[in-house]
C-alpha cells in the first residue's frame, strides 16, 4: 500500500468507528492488515478478521468470506470496508444472507462502497504510482444505489447512509432486528 492508499482506508475506518458498537464482537470482512482491529482494538471484546491476502501468522483467516469463516458467530458487528463492490453481482445475495446468517438480533453491518467515478480517478492515480488501487477491475461496476435493496431483501433495515471524502464513497449501516 502507498501512503494514498492507507490515508483513504484510514478515513474509511474513522468514518466506520463510530458505528461498532462497545464491548461487542467484530466481523471484519477484507480485513486487509487488520488496520480496523487495531484501530477498533480497545472497543471491541473480540475480533475476527478474513481477508484472502490476511498476512501469514497474523492471527486473521486468510481466506475468503463466507467459506473459509469457520466461527459461526454471533456477531454484534460485521465490517465490509471497501468490500461489497468486489462481490460479483451473482453472489451478492448469498453474501448478504451470510452476513445476516451470523448476526445476532440487533447486530450490525457497517460498510464503505465507492461512487462509480472513483474507479476513474483510482485508474488515474495508480498510472502515477501515487496508490496501488486494491484491485479495482473487480469493482464489477457496482452501483452504490442498489446496496439497501440487497440487504432490506435479507430482512435488514437501513440505519444510515451518508456520503464523504466529497461524496466519493458511501457509508451505509444495516441493522438486523431484534428477535420479535
Amino acid at each position: 500500500m502507498t501512503p494514498l492508499d492507507r490515508l483513504i482506508q484510514w478515513i474509511r475506518i474513522r468514518k466506520a468507528l463510530p458505528h461498532i458498537p462497545k464491548g461487542g464482537r467484530l466481523l471484519d470482512v477484507g480485513c486487509a492488515d487488520g488496520s480496523l482491529i487495531r484501530a477498533a482494538g480497545g472497543r471491541v471484546r473480540d475480533a475476527v478478521g478474513i481477508d484472502p491476502d490476511a498476512p501469514a501468522g497474523s492471527g486473521m483467516i486468510r481466506g475468503s468470506f463466507p467459506g473459509d469463516l469457520r466461527d459461526r458467530g454471533p456477531y454484534d458487528v460485521i465490517a465490509l470496508l471497501a468490500v461489497f463492490e468486489h462481490v460479483p453481482d451473482e453472489e451478492r445475495a448469498a453474501f448478504v444472507a451470510a452476513c445476516r446468517d451470523l448476526l445476532r438480533a440487533g447486530g450490525r453491518v457497517v460498510m464503505t462502497v465507492p461512487a462509480p467515478l472513483v474507479d476513474r480517478i483510482i485508474d488515474t492515480l495508480r498510472r502515477f504510482r501515487l496508490v496501488h488501487g486494491m484491485d479495482i477491475e473487480a469493482h464489477h461496476g457496482y452501483d452504490p444505489a442498489k446496496t439497501p435493496g440487497y440487504f432490506a431483501s435479507a430482512g435488514m433495515r437501513l440505519v444510515t447512509h451518508e456520503r464523504f471524502e466529497l461524496g466519493l464513497n458511501h457509508l451505509f449501516v444495516f441493522e438486523l432486528p431484534a428477535a420479535r
